[in-house]
């Protein structure tokens, strides 16, 4: 992951001079300029670890929960998953304005300990005798709340760079947290191999096992991270061309630092930028839920080729964002973010509108009324179920295909394979497009002052429509069928490249916005 930033680092920071920046001359000196790429190293490395945090468990939360605690169901599932979130949605405004006002080494160290903690208290919740489960969503939210730090890395990292540097890093920061979801579950397998009963330390009543093991690597990964802040870290600012800054978040001042003056930011294209980045996630999210349940419908698949199958081609498209957030970094720099933006929701839409059902062919029907093979019908919780039943549970996968208790199985048209792949290639093109391209123009609308509050509620907003997303899907595509629900989507991305299409212009960098450099 260090050789993401290299490419960045072998640009010219200050690049050609401007008529807006002829009055300065100030050259970074070599040694600020390796501490600077040192820092901002560090936090690729501390986002793809948050990132590794969330994913690392996601396959086994639901045999664990069921194995600490009988009495939970799928309902209180839905909330296991969406506490992360929750405690990311809360956190980030918080250690967003902390990073404002301090060193941005006390939000991202206090953050990262909070989610070793919540890491070792997940590898406990086996010990009470009683109410384990609530142990349980404790311990993930305190993980989420912990990824908060997602908005101090991306405000430092937006602080740090140079408006020429800055797709690039933005780029390069949405690939490590994209390798953290795909490496999360390969590492969660590989656990897999010690099996349910693992090994106990009797002395302090702890279980290695497949379920606690990868929390504990995480812990473990989460202390060398502190040790790396601890002693890499530095504060580093720069302004939109690339001259080094004041800010209260310097540990120690230089003679050759400006203070910038305090301009007014474009609130409108502030908030525009945030619904935009709302949609965008929201419509990952949305599709990332209903992904399992359509393909058991479509294509009668049984769980244990669904969890095969869809597993595939999730990682797949991890592969492909990957792909896209390295060669996208080129391509702004030709025709611009916002073009990128556009273009991104216009793919996305084309791939929701090709998974729209069409023809005379008909989905199997599953006639029996297996409830732990059928989508779900009143929470979240069972839509994520899927994901996580084991064919061992019971000897029989039983009948497969379209639920009966689903009218819509009846007379709606099967989406063919062909179709599904095709819309999935294309989303997997447009969402990861739209979602660098969405924080890197809001870092850039921000401008040179501290960005910790707003990315905090940038964050949010990602992390609320990671809530909202399946809520939506569950209740459409339950009641009214893919026809209804993806159309829905369709609408929604029309609305989204209108609003872009209104405030297109509005959509500028801070210093071109107000003259000091040129677009």
């Amino acid at each position: 992951m260090a050789g993401l930033g290299v490419q960045a680092e072998q640009e010219p920071l200050l690049g050609d001079r401007t008529p807006g920046s002829r009055e300065w001359d100030i050259i970074e000196t070599e040694e600020h300029y390796k501490s600077r790429w040192r820092s901002i190293r560090i936090l690729y490395l501390t986002m793809f670890l948050s990132s590794v945090g969330f994913s690392i468990v996601i396959m086994s939360i639901w045999p664990y929960l069921q194995k600490i605690d009988r009495t939970a169901d799928t309902s209180f599932l839905g909330w296991v998953i969406a506490s992360f979130s929750l405690g990311q949605m809360v956190a980030s405004p918080i250690f967003g304005l902390w990073s404002n006002y301090r060193p941005r080494k006390e939000p991202l160290i206090v953050s990262i300990f909070i989610s070793v903690a919540a890491n070792c208290l997940y590898a406990y919740v086996h010990v009470p005798a009683s109410h384990n489960k609530y142990y349980m969503l404790v311990a993930r939210g305190l993980v989420g709340f912990g990824a908060g730090n997602v908005a101090v890395i991306r405000s430092y990292i937006a602080g740090a760079t140079s408006l020429q540097e800055r797709t690039s890093s933005m780029a390069n920061t949405s690939a490590c947290q994209a390798l953290g979801f795909i490496l999360g579950p390969v590492f969660q397998t590989c656990f897999a191999l010690i099996g349910e009963k693992g090994v106990t330390w009797e002395t302090i009543q702890l279980q290695i096992n497949m379920y606690t093991a990868p929390v504990l690597l995480g812990a473990f990964l989460g202390v060398l991270n502190i040790i790396l802040i601890l002693f890499i870290l530095r504060e580093h600012r720069v302004d939109d061309s690339g001259r080094q800054c004041k800010s209260i978040n310097f540990e120690e001042a230089s003679t050759d630092e400006i203070q910038i003056p305090q301009r007014s930011i474009d609130k409108v294209a502030v908030v525009t930028t945030n619904v935009l980045f709302f949609v965008v996630l929201f419509i990952f999210a949305l599709f990332e839920t209903i992904l399992t349940p359509l393909t058991m419908d479509m294509y009668a698949w049984t769980r244990e080729q669904a969890v095969l199958y869809d597993g595939i081609i999730l990682a797949a498209l991890g592969i492909e964002a990957v792909i896209i957030f390295m060669g996208i970094k080129s391509l702004a720099k030709k025709i611009g973010e916002r073009a990128i933006l556009l273009g991104g929701l216009v793919i996305i839409w084309i791939g929701f509108f090709i998974l729209l059902p069409w023809g005379n062919q008909f989905p199997k029907i599953q006639w029996e009324d297996l409830h732990n093979h059928s989508i779900p019908n009143t929470t979240f919780g069972e839509i994520i179920i899927t994901l996580w039943r084991s064919p061992r549970e019971d000897q029989s996968e039983g009948p497969t295909g379209c639920p009966i208790e689903q009218a819509w199985c009846l007379y709606t048209p099967m989406i063919h394979l062909a179709q599904f792949l095709t819309s999935v290639v294309l989303i997997g093109i447009g969402y990861p497009s739209c979602n660098v391209m969405s924080y890197t123009l809001y870092s850039k609308i921000l401008g040179p002052k501290p960005q910790g509050v707003y990315m905090g509620w940038l964050t949010a907003s990602g992390s609320a429509a990671r809530i909202l997303g399946p809520v939506f899907i569950s209740q459409v595509y339950t009641s009214w069928g893919p026809r209804w629900a993806f159309s829905l989507v369709c609408g929604i991305v029309v609305l989204t490249i209108t609003l872009l299409g209104v405030v297109y212009r509005r959509l500028v960098a801070f210093s071109v916005r107000h003259g000091r450099i040129q677009e």
